[in-house]
């Protein structure tokens, strides 16, 4: 059915059933809603078109604040106060969620992201208690008991809902954590954890079934004991989950979010939450399974494998005796002055020294000179889905530009110099040629193939999953120590001495 249609339709239907011009209105808002967020998904899927959804989803969820506003209104009363709470809610939010947008800078996004899907968690989980609570006050209080029904299916709807709105919570803050470097990047297990967390979640979803199919005062110790169950999940789910693995993280508690949601639409009986629930959890789920194929893991095993080493323990097993290339600042802009073409492979290093600036201003100035400058962008650089691609964006790199590992691959044993800012296991060759490395399967850049290849990075240490990288020792690789920012800033004015031309 087309989009016009199905307004028409819903249109007539509102206006045969007699319902109030508000209602039909609020219904309207929330079908075009709905479609706007459909829009969006489709929008972001792309980097041409991801402002334009990312506009979609804002408009859609404008919209469908009115219309929840004119719900309000048609089952509750056009009650000043109530309008006024809201009011108060909606510009106390507005103001802390616009004040932690404009201090956070870009290369933050994943904290706060993980922040945001907190904040999401706790809301959606709220909510449930405080419908939770008021079914019953109504048992216990025989002069309301005919206002509204716990039943079962509603019972179930708010347990589920607070059940995961707690785990998102608590799981959000610990991905918080260790992204920002308050917790350690490391999996933290013992003896028997993955056991005690299935068990614990198999165990709440019995408790589920039984506040779902007995709703009683009975159930009232069962339903807090499933929210505290959520808030401890949280923390053990993420606690054995490496540093490495956190943009599947992010994606699935996004997924979590949504689908928390999804059941308080069913409970508030609120189709808007349902859809916008339901579209949330599947989306996030299913980038969460793309995002676990793209580093040729399963998704249990991201989950439950405790993959990844601390770093800094890590670094103690470095070999260092090993024999590599070290070049100067100056050195390498006299390799980067004679390349005809270059792909640059940003990593989690650009975001930490906050480098994609000094990354456009360098291409910029090796374009001037005559070089092809284009970028790689692999599937899980960085600490959340498409972090690359934002932090390049904020830097008004072209779109056109960046390129995802199938369309860019072929192309490095055809380029002069690959410069690598940042990146670790995505250019490790040892995915390709170890079977014994963690690592191993996982689809990585063939940077190994250029004719030279240039790595920036802090030290010779192992990056965040704490792998070690042959790559750093092949005889054509060359590697700039130092903070990413400074180097390139450095490269930038090398490069600009010497002036049009390469050199040859």
């Amino acid at each position: 059915m087309s989009l016009p249609t199905a307004v028409t339709s819903a249109a007539a239907h509102a206006v045969q059933t007699g319902a109030p011009f508000a209602e039909k209105l609020s219904n309207f808002t929330y079908l075009v809603a709905s479609v706007l967020f459909i829009l969006c998904l489709r929008g972001l899927s792309g980097p041409e078109t991801a402002r334009r959804g990312l506009f979609f989803g804002e408009l859609g969820m404008f919209l469908a604040v009115v219309g929840t506003l004119l719900k309000v209104g048609v089952e509750f009363g056009w009650v000043v106060q109530t309008y006024t709470l809201i009011t108060v809610g909606i510009v106390i939010g507005g103001i802390i969620g616009t004040a932690i947008s404009l201090k956070l800078p870009m290369t933050k996004m994943p904290e706060r992201i993980a922040f945001s899907h907190a904040f999401g968690g706790l809301a959606t989980a709220l909510v449930g208690v405080a419908e939770h609570s008021k079914g019953i006050s109504n048992w216990e209080n025989p002069l309301t008991h005919h206002v509204e029904q716990l039943s079962g299916f509603k019972m179930g709807a708010l347990g589920f809902e607070s059940f995961l709105g707690f785990l998102t919570f608590t799981g959000s803050i610990m991905a918080f954590g260790k992204l920002q470097g308050l917790i350690s990047g490391a999996p933290v297990t013992f003896k028997g954890q993955n056991y005690v967390n299935i068990g614990l979640f198999i165990a709440s979803i019995l408790a589920l079934g039984y506040c779902a199919f007995a709703p009683d005062l009975s159930t009232v110790p069962v339903f807090y004991a499933i929210c505290a169950t959520g808030l401890a999940l949280g923390v053990m789910a993420v606690l054995p989950i490496g540093g490495a693995d956190m943009p599947v993280v992010i994606s699935l508690l996004n997924s979590y979010a949504g689908l928390a949601a999804c059941a308080t639409g069913f409970a508030l009986n609120q189709n808007i939450l349902i859809i916008a629930g339901a579209l949330d959890g599947s989306s996030g789920l299913l980038l969460s399974l793309l995002m676990s194929k793209a580093m040729n893991r399963s998704f249990a095993n991201v989950l439950f494998g405790a993959f990844g080493t601390d770093t800094q323990n890590a670094a103690l097993t470095t070999t260092a005796s090993k024999p590599f290339n070290e070049a100067t600042v100056d050195e390498a802009a006299e390799v980067l002055k004679a390349a005809q073409s270059v792909i640059v492979v940003p990593g989690y290093g650009m975001a930490v020294s906050q480098a994609q600036h000094a990354v456009r201003d360098l291409a910029n100035q090796l374009e001037k000179n005559g070089c092809e400058v284009r970028y790689a962008i692999h599937p899980v650089a960085g600490r959340m889905p498409g972090h690359m691609n934002v932090l390049l964006a904020e830097a008004n790199v072209s779109y056109d530009r960046l390129f995802d590992l199938d369309d860019i691959n072929d192309d490095f044993a055809r380029t002069d110099v690959v410069l690598i800012v940042g990146a670790n296991d995505v250019v490790n060759p040892a995915a390709k040629t170890d079977p014994k490395s963690p690592i191993y399967g996982m689809p990585v850049f063939n940077v190994e193939l250029a004719k030279a290849v240039l790595v920036l990075k802090r030290s010779m240490n192992p990056g965040f999953s704490g792998v070690e990288n042959e790559l750093f020792f092949f005889p054509n690789t060359t590697m700039v120590l130092g903070d990413a920012k400074k180097t390139l800033s450095g490269m930038v004015s090398a490069v600009k001495d010497e002036g049009g031309g390469h050199g040859h």
